[in-house]
């Protein structure tokens, strides 16, 4: 960072990826600051500037504070790090220490010395804070320490699963042997060693990926495991809505031995609502008009079966939105990417990681997950290229990821 760009950064002030602060702060403080920055998306921490942007500068040597910095992050940060360093001089002599942290660092989630204990903290906006059981618990899955997918839920066990469902799987989809319907405790074998069931403290409950993919009534266990779909007559939300629903039940459809889908799920009826709703675009060729849908249905089933795979569904009470307006379809998923993950290399469709593995397997199966990580390069963005020319919006928030398809090129 030279000066010019350190002068802008202060003048935009504090955010939730810059920190001001005085190099005499203590050393529990910073560290603080730190673990923040780190568990969200990374940034630096200004010293030497005041919390109104005016700069006070470091009061020791630019050597002396790099030392204090370093000590600092093997010593109150758990796991270790070392942060980038540099240091500005202003023209009034007054000196900047410049602390950058990484946006992708593996060690999340990191924890701050605070006495003799250690804290998860977490950024929100320019505010650090202690992260909450719920936060902390989102930390531990993007680092993809924690699996929540196979997680048991409580009060669920095997009668709490589609047998219907789940011979149609096992046994029309990956054609394998399943145990006859009365042989329980051979099924409970079977879920148990693909888990589908879990195991604790010697009772077997549902795992939450197989509540989602096959439970009978998945959504009085995991009430956030659904979709608002809802369709809106112009270009903000309304009051006024055209259609809505909300779509609950399992994640994948009930299919034929002949492939044909005869009870749908989630994701089919959600497909099914934007393809009902979504309308038509015309237009002259030559002296015949000619009609086509307004989005291409492989990029629609594309954002539908991402939200649905990788959400954040540790985040309870928040469903996967689906809306629909007059120039474009909004899918927005609870929670960030899993670690690791970015827009860059979604585009690229380099991305091998998955936040809830067995749930991303299992919908492959069904064929409703690209091999390689290349859906939404091939599936949403060259889709909607060669059906419109325009390019569909991929944006990342501080608590949810957003797909944005244009019906038609943005006015310029």
């Amino acid at each position: 960072m030279n000066k010019t760009e350190l002068l802008e950064t202060i003048e935009n002030g504090e955010n939730s990826r810059v920190e001001f602060k005085r190099d005499d702060a203590h050393p529990d403080s910073l560290a603080k600051e730190m673990a923040a920055l780190l568990n969200l998306e990374g940034g630096a921490i200004l010293l030497g500037v005041e919390d109104d942007g005016r700069i006070s500068g470091i009061t020791r040597s630019r050597e002396e504070a790099e030392r204090w910095v370093m000590n600092l992050a093997r010593h109150n940060l758990q796991p270790e790090l070392i942060p980038v360093w540099s240091s500005v001089a202003m023209d009034d002599g007054k000196v900047v220490g410049i602390v950058e942290l990484p946006a992708d660092s593996p060690g999340k989630p990191y924890k701050a010395r605070r006495g003799g204990a250690w804290i998860t903290y977490v950024r929100v906006g320019s505010t650090s804070r202690e992260a909450t059981r719920e936060e902390e618990g989102r930390l531990y899955q993007a680092a993809r320490l924690v699996r929540y997918d196979i997680k048991p839920v409580p009060d669920t066990g095997f009668d709490s699963l589609d047998i219907n469902r789940l011979e149609n799987y096992f046994r029309d989809i990956i054609k394998r042997q399943v145990p006859d319907r009365a042989d329980t405790e051979g099924w409970q074998l079977l879920l148990l060693n693909t888990d589908l069931l879990a195991a604790l403290d010697a009772t077997i409950y549902a795992s939450v990926a197989g509540l989602l993919l096959f439970g009978q009534n998945p959504n009085r266990r995991l009430p956030q495991a659904g979709v608002t779909a809802v369709v809106f007559p112009e270009t903000k939300k309304d009051y006024n809505t055209v259609d809505e629903e909300r779509i609950r039940g399992p994640l994948v459809s009930l299919f034929s031995k002949h492939g044909r889908a005869v009870e749908r799920g989630v994701i089919d009826r959600t497909v099914e609502f934007v393809a009902r709703n979504m309308g038509t675009v015309a237009w002259l060729e030559g002296a015949r008009r000619r009609r086509k849908k307004a989005l291409p249905l492989d990029a629609v089933r594309e954002a539908v079966v991402n939200a649905v795979a990788h959400r954040d569904y540790a985040r309870e009470g928040t469903d996967i939105e689906v809306s629909l307006y007059r120039d474009r379809l909004e899918v927005i998923s609870p929670g960030r990417l899993p670690n690791g993950v970015t827009v860059e290399k979604m585009k690229e469709g380099v991305v091998r990681v998955a936040r809830n593995e067995l749930l991303k397997e299992i919908l492959r199966d069904y064929g409703y997950v690209e091999h390689y990580g290349m859906g939404v390069r091939n599936r949403i963005i060259q889709s909607m290229k060669a059906h419109n020319s325009t390019e569909p919006d991929l944006v990342e928030e501080e608590d949810r990821f957003i797909v944005r398809l244009w019906k038609a090129p943005k006015p310029k």
